[in-house]
């Protein structure tokens, strides 16, 4: 394999038609996204074609604002599509570019270090972005699971073999000594080889279980002895001992996990199309029991798909199933076992499971019942989860209004008059019922010079949408930018219906759009000529009035500026 790079007109350059790998660069030739293909020409060309306004509809408004940050793209000629899924994973586990999917529970094992030292101390091991250990001196043991448990238990770990815990031996013994946790090698209390005698035993405890249960056991039979000769303060110190040494009982090392057969691991997978997101649910199930729940998210674009998630998600993995459930179909299922089983070495049977998928050979009736039980929990907990991300007032808003869609993102319009000569246009935005302000627009109208406000409308709509005035097409804003689920025009049905035909010649007649009538609070759609009138004490209609009166606002405030701006001069 061989790294090629098109920095010099990377949409024209001639990728050769083969499978392979791509890497996306920034300005600072940072890695921003990395994706594979089975057609290296065809798939990176594909990020660059959808340009047209009869494909807006269809384009993907993350996507596009990836495309906005490309400045160069290297790509990578493999052999076969599997060995670029391989090099695929292994390369976003490297760089975990911003665009690509990133799990955020992937570090999830702990590892400890004991340093090289004349004393050694005991440290957790902490690495960089890269996955790499921040400091290599010493040596590393782990991985260990249960993380947040070992951060308590290296203290415990500390206190029972006396490892000292200063940076810098101090001159004077301190605290630690006097209160018995450490032997004080700093004033010579213990020598260099005893010292060492008990980093000796913490090592052997760490690396193998055995050790570990037959010290537990020893500590079980000091506590019984203590309490019989009733020595209570010693028997309730180490009993507490005990207590917080299960966690270090739940040790494992990562290919030395429990039998393989027993372990199934369900995923349930919903996309959310208001934040252009899928959002995914695991439940692990060993031996027939239910447990370790986790909950993902990753963006749209690009290639993120469930495939691409499944290979990220096992390749960090420290526990492999021998079979996923999972409630939706996998393009190429078998490819993708076939990469699974590259990836992890164990062979793993992915199996589709919904409600209208017919009963597998291998599984009884009263199997699969159970198997979809658990796959319709895990879905009832993603829609609950994604059901608190917006507010219950839009719910409200689309159930009023007969809209298609959430109205996740609201765009309102409004036009500011003083005279003729002072005439300008605003935009806001709500992003779930918020003000955003990065999604806020100013124009000084251009095409009217006399009051018009049909006109003015139709001017601000194309502008705000990234109108070229010279050949009439959508370019690059809406491409860069989410497209709103609802517009709203400030004014009447003619407003309305002036928005309506300009939008439609735009290409963007499928977005919806209302108007908002002060005087009555009326509100016109495209499917009645009677206005709705939803009740002033309903928060759906307060959404509403709170961004017209903001686009009032933020219009009114730039028509000031400019009579201002005059009167100085």
């Amino acid at each position: 394999m061989q790294m090629n790079s098109s920095k010099a007109n990377y949409m024209t350059y001639p990728y050769p038609s083969e499978p392979g790998v791509y890497l996306m660069k920034d300005n600072n030739q940072n890695v921003i996204y990395i994706g594979k293909a089975k057609n290296l020409k065809k798939r990176i060309k594909s990020y660059f074609t959808n340009s047209n306004s009869s494909s807006l509809d269809r384009v993907n408004w993350k996507t596009n604002l990836l495309v906005s940050r490309i400045k160069n793209i290297d790509y990578i000629i493999t052999d076969n599509e599997i060995e670029a899924f391989l090099l695929e994973s292994n390369l976003i586990k490297k760089y975990r570019p911003i665009f690509n999917i990133e799990l955020k529970d992937q570090q999830r094992y702990t590892y400890l270090r004991i340093t090289d030292e004349k004393f050694p101390r005991l440290k957790v091991a902490r690495r960089n972005r890269n996955g790499e250990f921040t400091e290599t001196k010493g040596e590393i043991i782990g991985p260990f699971v249960k993380g947040s448990s070992r951060y308590l238990s290296v203290g415990l770990l500390r206190k029972m073999f006396k490892i000292r815990i200063c940076n810098t031996l101090p001159k004077k013994e301190c605290l630690e000594y006097h209160i018995g946790n450490c032997d004080a090698p700093c004033i010579n209390m213990i020598t260099e080889e005893k010292y060492k005698e008990n980093i000796i035993s913490l090592k052997k405890i760490l690396k193998n279980n055995d050790n570990l249960k037959s010290f537990y056991n020893e500590l079980e039979n000091e506590m019984k002895i203590a309490s019989e000769m009733q020595d209570y303060e010693k028997a309730i110190y180490i009993r507490d001992t005990l207590h917080r040494l299960k966690n270090i009982l739940q040790y494992q090392k990562m290919e030395n996990n429990v039998s393989q057969n027993t372990i199934e691991e369900y995923i349930g997978i919903i996309e959310d199309n208001n934040e252009g997101a899928a959002h995914v649910m695991t439940l692990m199930s060993k031996n027939g029991v239910i447990n370790d729940m986790k909950k993902y998210q990753f963006d749209l674009l690009g290639d993120n798909t469930i495939e691409s998630f499944i290979s990220q998600y096992y390749l960090t993995s420290s526990i492999i199933p021998s079979t996923i459930y999972i409630n939706r179909e996998i393009e190429e299922k078998e490819k993708l076992q076939e990469i699974l089983f590259e990836l992890t070495n164990v062979k793993m049977k992915i199996i589709p499971i919904r409600e209208e998928i017919k009963i597998e050979d291998h599984l009884s009736e009263n199997n699969l019942q159970n198997k979809w039980d658990i796959m319709q929990l895990i879905l009832s907990n993603l829609r609950t989860y994604m059901s608190k991300r917006h507010e219950p007032e839009l719910d409200e808003l689309m159930h009023i209004l007969n809209l298609s869609k959430l109205p996740y993102v609201i765009d309102c319009f409004d036009v500011s008059n003083f005279g003729n000569e002072y005439a300008v246009g605003a935009c806001t935005r709500f992003v779930n019922s918020i003000p955003s302000k990065n999604g806020y627009r100013r124009f000084k109208i251009k095409s009217i010079n006399h009051q018009n406000d049909f006109g003015m409308i139709e001017e601000i709509v194309k502008r705000r949408y990234g109108i070229n005035e010279k050949s009439d097409q959508v370019f690059s804003e809406i491409k860069r930018d989410r497209a709103p689920d609802l517009i709203v025009i400030d004014g009447g049905k003619g407003h309305l219906n002036v928005a309506l035909k300009t939008l439609e010649k735009i290409g963007l007649g499928h977005i919806e759009c209302i108007s908002l009538a002060k005087e009555n609070e009326e509100i016109y759609t495209r499917f009645s000529d009677k206005p709705v009138v939803i009740p002033k004490n309903q928060k759906s209609l307060k959404i509403l009035q709170h961004i017209r009166d903001e686009s009032h606002r933020f219009g009114l405030n730039y028509n000031i500026a400019l009579r201002r701006k005059k009167l100085i001069q």
